[in-house]
């Protein structure tokens, strides 16, 4: 059966503004020997093979070589403590890859699967504030980045990218602290990305 999501997302990694791994398509190395980054994804609605998952969130933590498209990553996923077993067996089924979607093409990528961990997770998305707490591991907190030379005041964009979504809003982390399976990082001050995302297959 087809399934759909609907959300929005953020992410930091370790590199400098505007991640040459993301606006390559995976194919430059990032600004770093190791790329450390967060993705947190937020469903606001969506529903899967009849199963609704809308108002959770699914959070991944990856350590990757410094050329993300070879392969070998380290990755953990952390599921919502608030979606059911159903609700959890479906996003897990999306986030894996084994759907289809997005995320099949990067499933193979990962070397080494950390582990899938259930946990509160607090997201919040203020307009270009973006929020997430996953219990003691993961506490990020990431501002879209307005030049002050753009008198729109829409943000700087990137498009082109493909994933999670066409077109990201640059932006910096003011928080970005990850001690989660076996993964350990301050990011502060790096990159990020948000975007609203729609995925279906």
């Amino acid at each position: 059966m087809p399934w759909h999501l609907e959300g929005t997302y953020f992410e930091n990694c370790n590199c400098d503004m505007i991640c040459p791994c993301s606006t390559s398509g995976l194919t430059a190395p990032a600004d770093n020997e190791r790329c450390r980054v967060a993705l947190a994804f937020h469903i606001d609605s969506g529903q899967v093979d009849g199963v609704e998952v809308g108002g959770l969130t699914v959070a991944i933590v990856a350590d990757t070589p410094s050329l993300m498209g070879q392969g070998d990553w380290r990755a953990g996923v952390y599921m919502d403590a608030a979606a059911s077993q159903e609700q959890a067996e479906a996003l897990g089924a999306i986030f894996s890859g084994q759907r289809g979607g997005p995320m099949e093409a990067l499933a193979p990528l990962i070397g080494e699967m950390l582990g899938m961990e259930v946990a509160p997770i607090d997201y919040v998305d203020d307009g270009r504030l973006h929020r997430v707490r996953i219990g003691d591991a993961v506490r990020m907190e990431v501002e879209d980045f307005v030049s002050p030379l753009d008198s729109t005041g829409q943000g700087v964009r990137v498009s082109g990218i493909g994933f999670p979504a066409d077109t990201l809003a640059a932006g910096r982390a003011l928080t970005a602290e990850v001690n989660a399976f076996g993964l350990e990082w301050s990011n502060e001050g790096k990159n990020a990305f948000s975007a609203p995302f729609s995925w279906s297959a």
